[in-house]
């Protein structure tokens, strides 16, 4: 473990609604640590927007928290809440076409699964919540990336380790995804696997998420894949009216 982080994220305990503002004096007090020290962890926290300094005088510096924190409170309290407005829906979801759903959400520059309830069936996917995925691999993945700002999905197909002919077919099916709103894949994560993944939206009318469905290709085909399809869709669609988007 990095012992120089942790002990810069352990001087944001300091900070509490009794004292949202200290010194630098008064945070090497509480620390124990060397004046210089706790000086340089202080600058780097401001640096990275997690404090900000605030000067009643030349001689009286004072830091309290940082917008950077609220930012990221609220990006962890629009997951929790993503989770728990898509939950009862994803169970409905299951309970109709009986194949397993996932919820999946960009994390950096990756694909992550938050949410997930299985199917009854006794030949399923399995999977687990927390897991990471290429943005370039699986349908919920690949929708993600589409929807992303045009400069930030360029910067990840170009820092990925793919076959360039490989890359294009992704460009393609791209726009093809964008275009229709909805991506589907065959065996990209598991061979002889096929999955579907529609949009969900917030009150912004950016897409925060995949809905996801996958299992063997056998059974997604026909009169049966169409089903899914559109099941799968006014789902997604539900979900994302939850989440104010109109």
């Amino acid at each position: 473990m990095n012992q120089s982080v942790i002990k810069a994220l352990g001087l944001l305990d300091l900070f509490t609604e009794e004292e949202p503002e200290l010194s630098l004096k008064e945070v090497t007090e509480r620390v124990q640590l060397p004046k210089p020290t706790v000086y340089r962890l202080l600058t780097s926290l401001e640096y990275c927007g997690f404090l900000t300094k605030t000067m009643d005088s030349e001689y009286d510096k004072r830091y309290k928290l940082g917008l950077k924190l609220m930012e990221l409170g609220q990006l962890v309290s629009e997951q929790l809440e993503l989770r728990k407005v898509a939950l009862p829906y994803m169970k409905k979801l299951a309970n109709e076409i009986n194949e397993v759903v996932h919820l999946v959400i960009v994390n950096h520059d990756e694909a992550v699964y938050i949410e997930k309830v299985e199917s009854t069936h006794a030949v399923r996917l399995y999977t687990r919540i927390g897991k990471r995925s290429p943005l370039y691999l699986g349908s919920g993945p690949k929708l993600l990336l589409a929807f992303l700002p045009d400069k930030k999905r360029k910067e990840i197909l170009d820092t990925a380790t793919i076959r360039p002919l490989y890359k294009n077919q992704i460009i393609n099916e791209i726009e093809e995804i964008k275009r229709n709103e909805f991506a589907i894949s065959y065996g990209e994560q598991d061979e002889g696997t096929t999955g579907i993944s529609f949009p969900i939206y917030d009150y912004h009318r950016k897409v925060i998420a995949a809905l996801a469905v996958s299992g063997p290709s056998y059974r997604f085909e026909g009169a049966h894949l169409e089903m899914i399809k559109e099941t799968t869709k006014k789902s997604a669609k539900e979900i994302s009216s939850e989440m104010g988007y109109r």
